[in-house]
């Protein structure tokens, strides 16, 4: 029940290998036609609806003019993941209308050394020190490859929120605009080498 197959569990030292290159064999024109059909037609429904997919649309768009046997069984499985589960919701609080930013990385996750970046963007209140953050339902998700290799899950981390905090300006403007006041953004991200650096620096 995964829109995507996951990556083998690594630890230790082979925790830091990058994935292994496709080398299935590539598609014909209609293949390659049928897998950027797949991602056309859920994308909308993935940023609008069912966020979780969006990792999963986000590989298998930066393979598709390229696409192989691999990207196709990709498909496969995210076309069966959203036949087995097809009615996600988001559900949406009353709250403060103060943009909140859930920022984070995967490090060596996508082909090519690669890291994948997501950003979950909401509406709640300003954290206080030692409560539990109130979520509420997306107001935007943000799931990207990073182009450059990092060299360290904390440089992707770091990645994820120079990408993350540069799209929030952007929700930030348009919040003040429809009249909801901003205090400086809560940016929330799991790794401490990154978020000293972010606060400390």
């Amino acid at each position: 029940h995964c829109p995507f197959q996951p990556n083998p569990k690594k630890f230790g030292k082979d925790a830091q290998d990058p994935l292994p290159p496709d080398e299935s064999k590539k598609l014909d024109l209609k293949g390659i036609r049928k897998v950027q059909q797949i991602v056309g037609s859920l994308l909308f429904y993935a940023r609008a609806i069912d966020n979780i997919i969006l990792p999963a649309l986000s590989t298998i768009a930066s393979t598709q003019a390229n696409a192989t046997e691999q990207t196709l069984e990709q498909c496969e499985q995210l076309l069966d993941y959203c036949a087995t589960h097809p009615t996600a919701t988001v559900r949406f609080r009353a709250s403060d209308m103060v943009l909140n930013i859930h920022s984070d990385a995967s490090y060596l996750s996508a082909t090519r050394a690669r890291s994948q970046v997501a950003g979950y963007y909401f509406l709640g209140s300003e954290p206080t020190d030692d409560a539990p953050i109130k979520l509420n339902g997306a107001i935007l998700v943000f799931c990207g490859i990073l182009r450059f290799v990092v060299a360290s899950a904390a440089e992707a981390e770091l990645g994820a929120l120079f990408l993350n905090c540069k799209e929030g300006k952007i929700q930030r403007l348009i919040l003040e605009e429809l009249g909801h006041k901003q205090p400086p953004t809560p940016v929330h991200c799991d790794n401490a080498t990154a978020t000293g650096i972010a606060n400390d620096t």
